[in-house]
C-alpha cells in the first residue's frame, strides 16, 4: 500500500496534519491539530470478515464513506481523551479511518492478511457535543485521507 505519506491541511481554519505510514504487520494513521501522537488506538478485524459490501458502498469521490463493520475492535494503547465524548469521537475516528484503510487496500488486491490499524488522534479541545465543526472536522479529515490513498499507485 504505502511507505510513508503525510500532509498538513487547513480543516475548520485549524491546521491539521495526517501521516500515513505502513509496516508489514499494521499500519499506523497519524490525525493531529496539537503537532502531537495524542491517544492511540488499534482497530482489528478478522480476516474472515466480508468486506465485499463495503467495498461496493464506498465512493471517495462522492464522500460516501463505508460503514465500519459490525466485528470491529477497538484496543486502547495509549493516551485517553479528556471526556466520554471525546472517547466517542476518537473511536468513531479510529473506526472510520481504520475501515478506509481495509477497503482501500481490499481495492488493490494488497490484503492478503488484513493488517491492524492503529490511529493516533489529537484534535482541538471542542465542546462536551457533537457540533458542526466537529462534522466538518471528520469529513475533512477523511477526504484528505481519500486523497492521500488516491495519490498511491495501484500495484
Amino acid at each position: 500500500m504505502l511507505g510513508i505519506h503525510s500532509r498538513c491541511v487547513d480543516i475548520e481554519t485549524v491546521s491539521t496534519e495526517i501521516m500515513v505510514q505502513a509496516y508489514a504487520d499494521r499500519v499506523l494513521v497519524l490525525v493531529t491539530q496539537m503537532g502531537k501522537v495524542g491517544n492511540l488506538i488499534q482497530a482489528s478485524i478478522p480476516s474472515t470478515h466480508d468486506l465485499d459490501g463495503l467495498i461496493e458502498n464506498s465512493d471517495s469521490l462522492t464522500s460516501r464513506l463505508p460503514a465500519p463493520p459490525a466485528g470491529i475492535q477497538l484496543t486502547p494503547l495509549l493516551g485517553g481523551a479528556p471526556s466520554e465524548h471525546l472517547q466517542t469521537l476518537h473511536s468513531l475516528y479510529a473506526a472510520q479511518i481504520a475501515t478506509i484503510i481495509w477497503v482501500e487496500e481490499a481495492k488493490r488486491s494488497l490484503a492478503i492478511e488484513r493488517r491492524s490499524v492503529v490511529v493516533g488522534i489529537a484534535l482541538r479541545k471542542g465542546r462536551d457535543e457533537l457540533d458542526a465543526d466537529e462534522r466538518n472536522t471528520f469529513h475533512g479529515v477523511m477526504h484528505h485521507l481519500y486523497r492521500m490513498l488516491d495519490e498511491v499507485p495501484r500495484q
